[in-house]
């Protein structure tokens, strides 16, 4: 019994070996968050190392993306990454939720939320352990992206609207 079991895991895990899987590796760049942002050379760096896999258009997969199911648990790491942010498409949003975003880079990154553990988890993205310098650089950049929209824009144009509360 034991090796029909096993030997059904076996065939079940090629079969899936050639199950064809969508990539996140493009996608349009007319709204990318540097079309209307400063993102200097030493944000840019650690967006690309921490944050871009997840939050943008373009995921660099490491090797083991290659083995499923770990390759499909990874593409839906990254679409539900891209559904809370995608600088891909981040200047397509509405400013008072792009302004938003910038809320919520600070308070994730102060907090230590992001990047994910499991992003960092046993040493695979070393890249995206950030250093206490590095959170302080993107939460300072973010901060400044809020107060420039707040010099150009009105303020209630950058505030969100409550959302309704559901009926019960």
């Amino acid at each position: 019994m034991i090796k029909k079991i096993t030997l059904a895991l076996v065939v079940l895990l090629v079969a899936i070996q050639l199950i064809p899987m969508e990539k996140n590796e493009s996608g349009p760049t007319e709204f990318d968050i540097t079309k209307s942002y400063n993102v200097p050379d030493n944000v840019s760096m650690i967006l690309k190392g921490a944050c871009n896999d997840c939050h943008s258009n373009t995921t660099v997969y490491p090797w083991y993306s290659k083995v499923q199911p770990v390759g499909f648990w990874l593409n839906h790491h990254v679409d539900e990454g891209k559904e809370h942010l995608n600088f891909s498409e981040f200047t397509k949003i509405p400013l008072r939720v792009q302004n938003h975003k910038f809320e919520e880079i600070v308070e994730t990154v102060e907090s230590g939320e992001m990047p994910l553990a499991d992003y960092t988890y046993l040493g695979l993205h070393p890249e995206a352990n950030l250093s206490g310098e590095q959170r302080q650089v993107l939460i300072d950049w973010a901060k400044e992206q809020m107060a420039m929209l707040a010099s150009k824009y009105p303020a209630d144009s950058l505030k969100m609207k409550p959302r309704p509360v559901p009926a019960q």
